[in-house]
């Protein structure tokens, strides 16, 4: 199907682009870039639709994907596919509308190397697809993302995710006691694990704490840190520690640095010898 106007389908995914309430009403969302298109694809995600561009010759990637995968396929003017690349100095040869998946926690395996990061009410949809690339890239097992929060699904935190929103489990969950209550199941079933809070003025140094447990790690709002509900919940509080003149850390890298003492600790463990 060729689309050269801004008929009704076209106006069905600038919406993507930029109403959040009809993404999750649709349950899907526009991917822009190479890199994510191509991970979520390799992940198995569910491609509706691809989008191409009419005026251009195709890439040798860009024809793989629309020959492998089982989609509705849209040939677009390129003035189109620019409206909808999000870059304002080129025009993208391909885009994927990808349906989302369920905001479950079963998604996120529990087990004794469990490693989940939970960013509560971030503002930013850019600090949400950083932290979740670093997650991805330091071996995290998953990220939830609490209460009244920046979609998951926003074109700036899938392009900022480079692709890792489709490597990991990331789950939205409304309110904390939902995870609370997930915490408390997977205690039930015999794995001991722990919740760490990051705040500046945490009893502990974060290389002080042991990440070598099971370990769900709370990164705080931007602007007013963890709530007063998540703060409750901590077993312990770690910090940074700050030199320079700056007093915090943008919440994304904040939790990268966490991340990374977290791979640290656990690359460092000694190995526990094989039973006989």
């Amino acid at each position: 199907m060729r689309v050269s106007g801004r008929n009704a389908r076209f106006q069905q995914w600038e919406a993507l682009l930029r109403n959040r309430a009809k993404r999750q009403r649709r349950g899907e969302f526009l991917v822009q870039g190479v890199r994510p298109i191509a991970m979520a694809v390799e992940h198995d995600w569910e491609v509706r639709e691809l989008l191409y561009d009419a005026e251009a010759q195709m890439s040798g990637w860009a024809r793989k994907v629309l020959d492998t995968v089982r989609a509705e396929t849209f040939a677009v003017s390129r003035e189109l596919m620019h409206e909808l690349g999000g870059k304002a100095d080129t025009v993208p040869e391909l885009l994927a509308v990808v349906a989302s998946r369920a905001d479950d926690l079963s998604r996120i395996p529990a087990g004794p190397t469990m490693n989940v990061v939970v960013f509560d009410r971030p503002t930013s949809p850019g600090n949400i697809g950083t932290l979740v690339r670093s997650a991805d890239a330091l071996g995290a097992s998953g990220v939830i993302v609490t209460g009244h929060a920046a979609d998951v699904y926003d074109p700036k935190a899938v392009r900022a995710s480079t692709g890792s929103l489709f490597a990991l489990p990331v789950v939205r969950v409304p309110a904390y006691q939902a995870v609370l209550s997930w915490v408390a199941d997977v205690r039930a079933a015999g794995v001991g694990i722990g919740v760490v809070g990051t705040d500046e003025h945490g009893a502990l140094d974060v290389a002080e704490y042991d990440f070598t447990r099971p370990t769900l790690t709370l990164i705080g709002n931007e602007t007013t840190g963890l709530s007063v509900g998540w703060r409750a919940a901590c077993d312990q509080l770690v910090r940074i520690p700050m030199s320079g003149a700056a007093s915090s850390l943008n919440a994304a890298a904040a939790g990268t640095v966490v991340l990374y003492e977290s791979a640290r600790q656990r690359r460092a463990a000694p190995v526990a010898p094989r039973q006989r």
